[in-house]
């Protein structure tokens, strides 16, 4: 984890703020647009925050956060309680919604789904692409960083108030396209949805903010041996195999525990996981809060 301190809290729309964490000890970890980190609360709760600052910027991050009426305690603490000067524990960041060279781009995001998509916005712009924003919210009021973005973008920038008129037509804006453009697209499920019914998923890229519904076949008990501490560590059919290497000793470090953040990943040497995380595990990695084991045993490099 690396030292910040909160050097600013800033209103950026109605309901959200923008966080500034300053590296206390140096320069911070380098990032890159799609990047997110774990930000320790002192209420003892871990959040992900995508970065919307300038990774060009080492000496800070930038992060914003919505106050969720059904908040679990992460967004309500930050609004209600969190104060500048305070020492803020946060990750180095990681990045499961990387931006690929492209000659065109259309960016769509919906409300607090903005904040990946403004540093990807700036870098395709820097590389000459021809880019496009659809930035969608109930009104503009509620719509972090619209104005910034339209002082900064301009006509590259199209502000969408579901209010006044109502959701985009994603079918038209996906025949428009060139064939050589890519999709980015995050937002509420709703949004999600629509754009993977409307693009195709070679062009389309989302990240999402909470896990998709599906079924997985009954869960079963297995075991995971960790190799290097010659550990054996039964993993019973209601607990995760997380849960179950953290009471054995092995401390992984964990934020959303539903397969979207990416923190508890490690390495597997032998076996086969059941992947149920909405990232897409690398070859020979597992996200161990949510998935399993197909064979009885897998080895890990724990």
């Amino acid at each position: 984890m690396q030292r910040t301190v909160l050097e600013q809290v800033e209103s950026v729309a109605d309901g959200a703020v923008s966080l500034v964490l300053r590296g206390a000890d140096g320069p911070l970890a380098p990032w890159k647009p799609g990047a997110h980190v774990d930000l320790a609360l002192p209420n003892w709760l871990t959040r992900q925050y995508s970065l919307c600052g300038s990774p060009a910027d080492r000496d800070s991050y930038r992060v914003a956060v919505r106050h969720d009426r059904l908040s679990r305690g992460g967004s309500e603490y930050v609004h209600l309680f969190l104060r500048t000067g305070r020492t803020l524990d946060v990750s180095v960041p990681r990045n499961n919604f990387p931006l690929l060279p492209a000659p065109e781009y259309l960016f769509l995001a919906g409300g607090i789904g903005i904040t990946p998509i403004v540093p990807m916005l700036t870098a395709a712009v820097e590389a000459g692409a021809s880019v496009t924003l659809v930035y969608v919210g109930r009104s503009v009021a509620t719509m972090p960083f619209a104005d910034e973005l339209r002082t900064v973008h301009g006509d590259r920038v199209r502000i969408h108030a579901t209010e006044e008129h109502g959701r985009p037509d994603l079918a038209a804006l996906a025949a428009a396209l060139s064939p050589r453009a890519l999709v980015y697209c995050c937002g509420p499920a709703s949004m999600l949805d629509a754009a993977e019914a409307a693009f195709s998923p070679e062009r389309l890229h989302i990240e999402h903010f909470r896990p998709v519904v599906r079924e997985f076949a009954p869960s079963k008990p297995f075991e995971v041996h960790c190799v290097r501490s010659g550990q054996t560590v039964p993993v019973g059919a209601e607990e995760s195999m997380l849960d179950a290497l953290n009471h054995a000793g092995h401390r992984i470090p964990s934020g959303c525990r539903e397969g979207v953040c990416g923190s508890c990943e490690i390495a597997v040497v032998d076996g086969e996981p059941e992947h149920r995380d909405d990232i897409g595990a690398a070859p020979g990695r597992v996200y161990c809060c949510v998935s399993r084991a197909l064979s009885p045993r897998l080895t890990v490099d724990l």
